[in-house]
C-alpha cells in the first residue's frame, strides 16, 4: 500500500503539471484570438489542425504513447481554444453596415446570432413578438433584416415586413425550411435576398466546424460580406439549391425526428423504469437513448413543424412504416437468410462510410462511458 501510496503522489505531481501545461496553453491561445481578431482571421482552419494533428500523432508514436489518446486530449484542448477565441471578437468585415434588425432576436436561435455579430462589432436590434407596433421605428435605416421564427410563423413574418423594406436591405432568413420562405422574400423585396440555414442548435459554445446553408436568392455580391463573416467564426457555408436542401431535409430532419420521437413515445408506454434501463445499458444503448432523451428535453412545437411541414415528410415516413413491416416479416418467418441478404445489401449502399461511421462511433461510444455515473 506504501508503494501504490507514492505512485499515487507521483501521478498526482504530474496531473498539476499538465494542467499548468493547459493553462500556458489556453494563455498562447487568447493571443493568436488577439491576432486573428485584429488581422480579420478565421477561427478555425482546417488545414492547420490536420497538420498540426498528424504531427503530434507520429510524435505520440515515436515515444510509445498511444496516437488515438494524444488527438483525444488535444481536439479537447481544441474544442475549448475555439470557444475561448470567440471571447476575443471578430474583425467587422463590412464596416458600412451600420444596422442588423433580426426579426426574432430575443429567441434562442436569433439571439444567438446576435451575439455573434455583436461580437463582430455590428448594432443589432431585435424586433419580438410584441414588438410591431414600434416596427417602423425599428426597422428604419436598417441595412440587414434576418427572419428567425418559427417554421409555421415564417411566411407571414416576411409578407408582414414588406411595407417597410427598402431596395437597399438585405433580406435573409434562419429558417430550417428553404424553399417557400426564398420564394417569399423574393416576392416581397426588390433587393438583396439570401436564404440560411444553420445547421445547428442554439447551445452551441462555438460555430467552428459548425454548418451553415447557403441558398442564393438575388444580388449575391451585396451579401458576400455576411457569407465572410460567418466564415471568419468558424463556420463552413455550404451552398445548395432551395429545393434539394428541402428535399435532403426530409430526411436529415423530418424522418429522424420522426423515428426518435416514436422511440421515446413507445419506451414511455412500456413497463420498464428508465433508471433500471440506464444502469444495465451498454454503451452504444446509452448513446442511443441520450439522443431521444434529448429531443424531449426542448421544444415539442418545433419538432412538430419541422415534421408537418410538407406532404412529402409524410410521404416517406410512412415509407419508414413499410420498411419496419417489412423487416420484421424476416423474424415472424424466421427467414434468417432473408434478414442477412437485406443487411448486406444495406452494408454495400454504404460503402466505405461504414468504415468512416464506425470509427466516429467508436470515439462517441469512448467520450459517453467515460462520462457514465449511474
Amino acid at each position: 500500500m506504501d508503494a501504490l501510496k507514492e505512485i499515487r503522489n507521483e501521478i498526482d505531481v504530474l496531473d498539476k503539471a499538465l494542467i499548468d501545461l493547459f493553462a500556458k496553453r489556453l494563455a498562447l491561445v487568447k493571443k493568436v484570438g488577439e491576432i486573428k481578431h485584429e488581422h480579420g482571421l478565421p477561427i478555425y482552419v482546417p488545414e492547420r489542425e490536420a497538420d498540426m494533428l498528424a504531427a503530434r500523432r507520429q510524435e505520440a508514436e515515436n515515444m510509445g504513447v498511444p496516437a488515438d489518446l494524444i488527438e483525444d486530449v488535444l481536439r479537447r484542448l481544441m474544442r475549448e481554444s475555439y470557444t475561448s477565441e470567440n471571447h476575443y471578437g471578430f474583425k467587422t468585415v463590412n464596416p458600412e453596415i451600420k444596422k442588423i434588425v433580426i426579426v426574432g432576436g430575443n429567441g434562442k436561435l436569433g439571439g444567438l446570432f446576435a451575439r455573434f455579430l455583436r461580437a463582430s462589432c455590428y448594432h443589432v436590434q431585435a424586433l419580438g413578438s410584441h414588438d410591431w407596433q414600434s416596427a417602423d421605428k425599428i426597422l428604419e435605416n436598417s441595412d440587414v433584416v434576418i427572419v428567425c421564427v418559427p417554421i409555421a410563423k415564417t411566411l407571414e413574418t416576411i409578407e408582414r415586413l414588406q411595407p417597410y423594406l427598402t431596395e437597399n436591405m438585405l433580406l435573409t432568413d434562419l429558417t430550417s425550411v428553404k424553399r417557400q420562405p426564398l420564394e417569399k422574400m423574393l416576392n416581397v423585396h426588390k433587393g438583396a435576398v439570401l436564404g440560411l440555414h444553420p445547421m445547428f442548435g442554439p447551445d452551441i459554445a462555438s460555430m467552428a466546424k459548425q454548418v451553415v446553408v447557403r441558398c442564393d436568392g438575388r444580388y449575391p455580391e451585396r451579401y458576400q460580406w455576411l457569407l465572410d463573416q460567418i466564415t471568419m467564426w468558424g463556420a463552413k457555408v455550404f451552398q445548395v439549391d432551395a429545393t434539394e436542401h428541402d428535399r435532403s431535409m426530409t430526411y436529415i430532419q423530418a424522418l429522424r425526428h420522426f423515428s426518435t420521437f416514436a422511440n421515446g413515445y413507445h419506451l414511455s408506454r412500456q413497463p420498464i423504469k428508465l433508471s433500471n434501463i440506464l444502469a444495465l445499458s451498454s454503451p452504444i444503448y446509452r448513446l442511443e437513448l441520450a439522443m431521444i432523451g434529448r429531443l424531449f428535453a426542448q421544444d415539442g412545437g418545433l419538432y412538430a413543424d419541422i415534421i408537418m411541414d410538407k406532404s412529402e415528410n409524410l410521404e416517406v415516413i410512412e415509407s419508414l412504416q413499410q420498411s419496419y413491416e417489412e423487416s420484421l416479416k424476416f423474424f415472424e418467418n424466421g427467414d434468417k437468410q432473408g434478414f442477412i441478404n437485406a443487411f448486406n445489401e444495406v452494408r454495400e449502399w454504404f460503402g466505405e462510410y461504414s468504415e468512416q461511421f464506425m470509427k466516429e462511433s467508436r470515439q462517441l461510444l469512448q467520450q459517453a462511458n467515460d462520462y457514465r455515473n449511474s
